[in-house]
């Protein structure tokens, strides 16, 4: 059996030229996109940036574990995939311009209630010329989704990968026996931290931005941004708070900056008192977020088939978080459509931001300015604020669903399209009045 598992986890000279070859045509693609946006590299170091969290079942009012991020990357336009894998099917977030060419993978859960997210480190590994940071990393999630079950198994897939790897990530990952771990992974090996160990996870929650604990001190980036998920959480941990829902309003939609001492909702930076707009700086949903997830696994013993993706893709204040599970069932909204090339509520999401909220473009480095009135104002009729209310209605019909499906110990497929039907014609309906 062990010998088996280093056979399917290692990964083959001709897997590991794939790694280097993709890896080779994404840099060509950045780097004329740098090129042709006259963009520094600092610009581009920046845009690779992740917030991200895995919360214990010890915390949450169910008992069921979580994972989130929020995904910051120059593929802004992205889609859900469902793939038959080698071991276990899945469903993950992938970049609409490369995939499937590039089997690379973002975030994701399988149908063995396995779930597995990165944030990309910047202080674990010394990068040689030549090199790009973390080239692997999406290579890697594809294939552990497809091979893993368990936190343990993720463990020993780490154990097995040829050296050096070419990782550098912050890896969260869940399981349907309630495991719960955050990995700082490099080229040769990793540090883990569980989130049920009092000793590695306090509060029941372990957050990571884009530095490492492991790695060099006061490198790396999003420290300013751990700040605000850290004690965001710390709260919401002792006040048994945290579900799907808390998390993309307070965490994926948070206009805090710490350092400053500025929470954007508390009107002072609105019309009259300001002119409605700020500087978009180390706020957690950021011009570059391709999307936000949340994954909610399963209590021990439960079906991991009820493990629900909770989905919001695009700039996550002008998007809507729908539910998703591991099926080949997937509705067209989160799906690849070739008319957009991405998925439709991709595409709408970034497409809204982009025209009001980043709408000022004289001239370079203007989309770091953030139409603040445009999301939120003293009126209420902000677009963050007119999505709010659907959302939470989509929430609690969705809720109601997966209820009777746990009580009845599983998934509804025909259920199931029904609901997807049924959230797709109250977005379509909704999202016209824009």
């Amino acid at each position: 059996m062990v010998n088996h598992l280093i056979e399917t986890h290692n990964l083959s000279k001709t897997e590991t030229l794939t790694i280097h070859t993709a890896s080779f045509m994404k840099t060509i693609t950045h780097l004329l996109a740098l090129l042709a946006a006259a963009v520094c590299l600092s610009f581009a170091a920046e845009t690779w940036a992740c917030t991200s969290a895995v919360i214990s079942g010890k915390v949450t009012p169910d008992g069921r574990p979580l994972l989130w991020k929020n995904r910051d990357t120059d593929f802004r336009l992205n889609h859900m995939a469902y793939v038959k894998g080698q071991r276990y099917d899945f469903v993950a977030n992938v970049n609409s311009a490369n995939f499937p060419a590039l089997k690379e993978a973002w975030m994701g859960s399988n149908s063995a209630g396995f779930a597995l997210m990165n944030t990309q480190s910047y202080n674990l590994v010394e990068v040689k010329p030549g090199e790009e940071r973390g080239e692997a990393n999406g290579r890697i999630i594809y294939r552990a989704l497809e091979l893993c079950a368990t936190v343990q198994e993720f463990c020993h897939f780490l154990d097995t990968l040829q050296k050096p790897s070419y990782i550098e990530a912050n890896f969260g990952v869940i399981d349907a026996q309630g495991g719960a771990a955050m990995f700082e992974v490099d080229y040769y090996g990793y540090t883990m931290y569980d989130a049920n160990n009092p000793k590695d996870a306090p509060y029941g929650y372990i957050a990571r931005t884009n530095f490492s604990f492991a790695g060099k001190v006061n490198q790396g980036s999003g420290y300013v941004r751990y700040m605000e998920a850290d004690g965001t959480l710390m709260q919401a941990s002792a006040m048994s708070q945290i579900t799907p829902l808390w998390m993309v309003n307070r965490l994926s939609r948070s206009f805090c900056n710490r350092l400053l001492q500025v929470d954007l909702r508390d009107g002072c930076h609105n019309q009259p008192e300001a002119s409605g707009w700020f500087v978009d700086q180390d706020f957690i949903p950021r011009n570059s977020t391709s999307c936000s997830i949340i994954v909610q696994g399963v209590k021990p013993g439960e079906n991991p088939a009820l493990t629900t993706l909770w989905t919001l893709l695009g700039y996550p204040p002008t998007g809507l978080l729908v539910p998703l599970w591991v099926s080949d069932n997937m509705p067209p909204m989160v799906a690849y459509d070739a008319r957009f090339k991405a998925a439709p509520l991709s595409h709408q999401s970034i497409s809204m931001a982009d025209r009001q909220v980043f709408a000022y473009h004289q001239g370079m480095g203007t989309g770091k300015y953030l139409h603040w009135e445009a999301l939120w104002n003293r009126q209420g009729n902000g677009l963050m604020q007119q999505l709010q209310p659907l959302e939470a209605e989509l929430y609690r019909q969705s809720e109601a669903t997966l209820t009777r499906w746990r009580q009845s110990g599983k998934p509804d497929q025909k259920e199931m399209k029904q609901l997807y039907e049924a959230i797709e014609a109250k977005i379509q309906e909704s999202l016209l009045r824009w």
